[in-house]
């Protein structure tokens, strides 16, 4: 670091860092024409992919996004006030069919290659310096530099700014996960919490042997396919033929079913015309409310109604024969009405329930859904995938391609209102961010081959008699016994549980966390705020660990990316700062 030279630490060179970067080399010249700047970059792992995208982990994991879908370039649709930089998706980078999943080592590359890019695209007095390690602790007066200590030096980096782009973290055990570690070292049972799979040591769930698992969204997919395909298994046909080094898998979930299959044609003809009911307007009334707002009550409403916009919008408009009017006239009740009485106006305009959108039921699938066996519940879901499958891949249901982006424009005025709870975070995951048609294909080929077996909804697990005992609501009565439990889901951090230092200290410190236990920042720029509520001037943090975080971990291209316009607006504020404090300093 050069004496008299101002300086920034980005915590996190994974792809928000990267994203960041990027979008400071592309500000550059408009807003810091100062005589220098230190950029510290400090990540354990390699910058541009960071820990979840590395380049070193199997290419059985797939991006759960096509190729074409990714992008951590900026287009003329981000609400932005830096300039666009275009650069290629992934599949134009990599060569690749846009359709194709490409795996994840792939990705990382291509995350590699951006962070390189942007580098490569600061201005000549713009040095940067990589640390691989981790940040242990940010100090420092509100007024003045912040010292940034970092794991195994005796000294911390002094800086003028700081941005936490930390990515996904993970978190100490709740009270039930240590409970269960407890049984499970005291009986000899195996017991994985919450973990990042690829990550995961699953060398202890032995071959033949049943296991537990909790959790049917992506984590399990991971799991799913490390543990088959991982340990040899492979797939001929609509077949699978094992390696004899699998377990048997049991897994159930609150909803009991797989995440929704992603879609599997693409739009074409007219697009919705969103936002309709939930945008700009509706999120400042609000936030102008003088109380908190209640997310079912207020906010809940307003979606519902958005998403059904979409979808009878987009089957008024590309599949006329399935309605009774016309659109104009349809869209003028629709708009007029609301709870009980969208749903008359539907059944009298709608002739056919499978065009009808019921949100309930795509979200919970088995409610009120009972067998009698367990061998009778294998049928049924694999029916109830089968479906979904065919029904994601047919674009004469295009009103389903409707609500994916009906999906996309609530996610991005949501960020606006910041912490919305849990609930709709998993809502939007099941139905908009499943897994890809031939994941599920290959879970009825596991299912059919009797290496995966169904639990069903409202799963139970219990640790007594020396095993793990698991239950569900769909086979009411029936239990499951392994002597191992894995918890397939993304570990849940708050700025209390997080195993995180750096988080923790800076929520001592006097950050200010939201009641689901997100760092809170200012929407407008991403400066954490402390608990009096008025931003740091010196400390900044954007992604998952905030309130701000936003609907899935890449862009698609032409969809207005919130995260590219946190990412522009924090450059913007940072280099503004930085300019100021360069003048100050050569005046």
């Amino acid at each position: 670091m050069t004496a008299g030279r101002p300086s920034l630490v980005i915590v996190g060179a994974g792809p928000r860092g990267t994203g960041l970067l990027e979008r400071i080399a592309a500000n550059a010249a408009e807003l810091y024409g100062g005589s220098g700047l230190d950029i510290h970059v400090v990540d354990p792992y390699p910058p541009g992919a960071g820990r979840l995208w590395r380049e070193e982990q199997s290419p059985l994991l797939w991006m759960n996004s096509e190729a074409q879908d990714v992008t951590m370039f900026t287009d003329e649709t981000v609400d932005m006030a830096g300039p666009v930089l275009e650069g290629p998706t992934l599949d134009a980078w990599a060569g690749l069919d846009g359709r194709t999943f490409a795996d994840r080592p792939r990705q990382g590359a291509y995350l590699r290659w951006v962070y390189e890019r942007a580098v490569a695209a600061l201005p000549p007095g713009i040095r940067v310096h990589r640390h691989a390690c981790r940040a242990l602790r940010v100090s420092g007066p509100r007024e003045g530099r912040q010292q940034v200590w970092l794991e195994g030096r005796p000294r911390p980096l002094l800086t003028d700014l700081v941005v936490l782009t930390i990515g996904h973290l993970d978190a100490e055990l709740d009270p039930e996960q240590s409970r269960l570690a407890a049984y499970a070292t005291e009986h000899g049972l195996v017991h994985l919490p919450p973990d990042f799979t690829a990550d995961s040591d699953l060398s202890a769930l032995a071959p033949g042997e049943p296991v537990l698992v909790r959790g049917f969204g992506l984590a399990f997919v991971d799991l799913m396919v490390l543990l088959t395909e991982g340990r040899g298994g492979r797939y001929e046909g609509d077949g699978y033929l094992p390696s004899g080094r699998e377990p048997i898998l049991y897994v159930g979930s609150r909803r009991g079913v797989p995440y929704h299959s992603k879609i599997g044609y693409g739009l074409e003809g007219e697009r919705p015309p969103l936002p309709r009911f939930f945008g700009p307007a509706e999120v400042d009334a609000l936030l102008a409310r003088p109380e908190r707002f209640d997310f079912r009550r207020d906010v809940w409403p307003l979606i519902e109604k958005e998403l059904g916009f979409a979808h009878y919008h987009r089957l008024f408009t590309a599949h006329p024969e399935r309605t009774r009017v016309a659109w104009s006239d349809f869209e003028e009740k629709y708009a007029a009405v609301s709870g009980a009485e969208i749903q008359a106006l539907v059944a009298s305009a709608v002739p056919d329930p499978a065009d009808h959108l019921d949100l309930t039921a795509l979200d919970r699938p088995l409610d009120g859904v009972r067998h009698a066996s367990y061998d009778d519940l294998q049928d049924g879901l694999r029916t109830y995938i089968e479906e979904d499958l065919r029904r994601r891949h047919d674009a004469s249901r295009s009103p389903d391609l409707a609500v994916f982006l009906g999906l996309l424009s609530v996610y991005g005025q949501l960020v606006r209102l910041g912490d919305v709870g849990p609930w709709w975070h998993g809502f939007f995951s099941c139905v908009a961010s499943g897994p890809p048609g031939p994941r599920l294909r290959r879970m009825l080929a596991l299912s059919r081959a009797g290496v995966l077996r169904f639990i069903g909804a409202d799963m139970t697990v219990t640790a007594e008699d020396g095993v793990f005992r698991a239950g569900s609501a769909t086979v009411p009565g029936a239990t499951v016994e392994a002597r191992a439990l894995v918890e397939a889901r993304l570990p849940h951090p708050t700025v209390e549980r997080t195993r995180d230092a750096l988080l923790r200290e800076l929520y001592a410190d006097g950050a200010a966390a939201t009641p689901e236990g997100l760092l809170a920042v200012d929407p407008a720029d991403g400066r954490v705020l402390e608990r009096s509520g008025a931003p740091h001037p010196r400390r900044f943090a954007l992604g998952p660990h905030t309130d701000a975080r936003g609907s899935g971990a890449f862009t698609r291209p032409r969809t207005g990316g919130p995260a590219f316009r946190q990412n522009d607006a924090t450059a913007r504020a940072a280099l503004t700062f930085l300019r100021a404090l360069s003048c100050r300093v050569a005046a």
